[in-house]
């Protein structure tokens, strides 16, 4: 088992006001995605407030920006999760409440077991990965580092034309 955990954030920007009608449908699933989020298998912790809201964190100047932060035992398991639940129907549908962005919106990243990344550091990666491309610091689904501990993959196999057949 790994001494290291998958954080993620993702940010966007919502096309209202979490109480406002363009949001009811996002806001009314949001308990529910954050449940199958929570019991999904390799789910470690979520950013939240001490009644379970992340929407009302908002570490940025633009108050219509929303952060979501956690972390997964690795990238499957969070691959998993967003491409494979009912989290797809919700992601299908963000256009309806997100505006378009066209610089990078989620960033990974490999943190020690237990550690609770802040929403600067998360920050901080993000910015790293818009400046860089994907790196072992900030990567994406696309791009995906393995874990600092992860053993290296075994070579492929090559057939040497200098063996007998047998």
């Amino acid at each position: 088992m790994s001494a290291w955990e998958l954080a993620q954030l993702n940010i966007g920007i919502i096309k209202g006001p979490m109480d406002s009608p363009v949001m009811a449908d996002f806001a009314a699933n949001l308990d529910r995605i954050n449940a199958v989020a929570e019991q999904s298998p390799g789910f470690v912790w979520r950013l939240q407030t001490e009644e379970g809201d992340a929407t009302s964190i908002r570490p940025f100047d633009d108050p219509n920006l929303l952060v979501n932060m956690s972390t997964w035992r690795d990238v499957q398991a969070l691959n998993r999760y967003v491409y494979s639940s009912a989290h797809v129907e919700i992601m299908r549908r963000r256009r309806e409440w997100f505006e378009r962005m066209d610089q990078a919106f989620l960033v990974l990243w490999w943190v020690p077991q237990g550690h609770r990344p802040s929403v600067d550091e998360a920050v901080a990666r993000l910015e790293l990965l818009r400046a860089l491309g994907p790196t072992a610091e900030a990567f994406s689904f696309r791009r995906a580092f393995p874990a600092p501990d992860a053993s290296p993959p075994l070579a492929p196999a090559r057939f040497d034309d200098t063996c007998p057949a047998t």
